[in-house]
């Protein structure tokens, strides 16, 4: 049977009455949403490869979660799914117990030549690549007001809301309310639309 053709809902029916292929099909057929997804979000000691796996992995269980009985379509599901389980990743990295994890460690002379200059990766690539992250969250920042640039900051050095919230004396909901401003300001500058 050809998947050309079919819906979402049909591949994940097709899937559990067995026919292991659909998944893959439609694994395919989100592989740029999940890009899309992950795109907007920074992973503390990752980089976007490690989000877009997360991404692939909530997408799978979205495929095994989905319920059509609860009157939502599979694509509203898998984005819910695939938004908790990079959250998910994010949270889990920015905890104080991974911070030995995520902290740089200098490279020795050799052990940077046998890393990096066998895969082709240059110096200045590094320092550009860090340039425009730069670059990025300056523009970034210009769009934020000072309550969600000061959160911003605390975010990126590790705490989460209830911290941040703590931190700054405001109240939880209103660091979260920040946070997913942050979020969708941030998207506008990583990834403008057209």
């Amino acid at each position: 049977m050809t998947n050309i053709g079919r819906t979402d809902e049909d591949l994940v029916r097709d899937y559990r009455s067995g026919r292991v292929q659909a998944v893959d099909c439609l694994m395919e057929r989100y592989k740029s949403f999940v890009r899309a997804l992950a795109r907007a979000r920074f992973l503390i000691g990752g980089d976007q490869e490690d989000l877009i796996q997360e991404g692939m992995i909530g997408l799978y269980k979205a495929v095994q979660n989905f319920d059509e009985t609860k009157n939502a379509s599979f694509r509203t599901f898998a984005a819910l799914c695939i938004n908790r389980q990079i959250a998910k990743a994010i949270e889990e990295a920015q905890r104080k117990k991974h911070i030995p994890l995520n902290d740089r460690v200098p490279l020795t002379d050799e052990e940077w030549n046998e890393r990096f200059q066998s895969e082709g990766i240059s110096p200045e690539a590094i320092v550009i690549g860090r340039e425009s992250t730069d670059e990025t969250l300056k523009k970034i920042k210009q769009l934020l007001s000072p309550m969600e640039t000061q959160v911003l900051d605390l975010y990126l050095s590790g705490l989460d809301y209830r911290e941040i919230a703590a931190h700054l004396g405001r109240e939880p909901k209103s660091v979260d309310n920040a946070i997913q401003r942050i979020r969708k300001k941030s998207a506008d500058v990583v990834c403008p639309r057209d």
